[in-house]
């Protein structure tokens, strides 16, 4: 018996995600780079296929980037440094191994790095809470980047249990 990697359409159905942009009041939406800044980005060229709208590996990347933004408010103290440093990584892990799931090389392997992305997500919910906490003048914008971080969660959760 010979068995296959997951496919990329089962992790990218546009049922289960909502498209970045187009959400209404009260959710969150991604900030707009100010300032001329410099962004990585891996856009089609002519001859590539234009990439899907509900991409998950994009998704995952801007909430990493609006993290760092993010993280750039919250005031130097050490009790701070400790929870920005947590969550820089929690957060940004969230992308980082569901680009590595996507070329798993098993079933087996591909669950395993998605389990490990749910548990960065839920990580991530916990330090949001904490720098909310910490910082009560910020916990307006931590509790948008707690939506969408409980949004990936549940969406990875899904792709888990499948």
């Amino acid at each position: 018996m010979k068995l296959q990697a997951p496919t990329p359409k089962q992790q990218r159905s546009s049922k289960s995600q909502a498209p970045i942009g187009m959400k209404d009041d009260g959710v969150f939406r991604y900030p707009q780079i100010s300032g001329g800044a410099f962004v990585l980005n891996d856009s089609p060229t002519e001859n590539s296929p234009e990439r899907h709208a509900f991409d998950l590996e994009e998704r995952t990347a801007l909430f990493g980037e609006a993290i760092i933004r993010f993280v750039k408010k919250v005031p130097r103290a050490p009790e701070n440094d400790r929870l920005i440093n947590q969550l820089v990584g929690c957060s940004t892990s969230i992308g980082a191994n569901y680009c590595e799931a996507n070329e798993a090389v098993s079933k087996k392997d591909f669950k395993y790095t998605i389990g490990r992305c749910v548990k960065e997500a839920k990580e991530t919910k916990f330090f949001l809470r904490m720098i909310a906490a910490s910082e009560p003048k910020l916990a307006n914008d931590a509790r948008k980047l707690y939506r969408e971080a409980k949004e990936l969660h549940l969406i990875l959760a899904s792709i888990y249990r499948k």
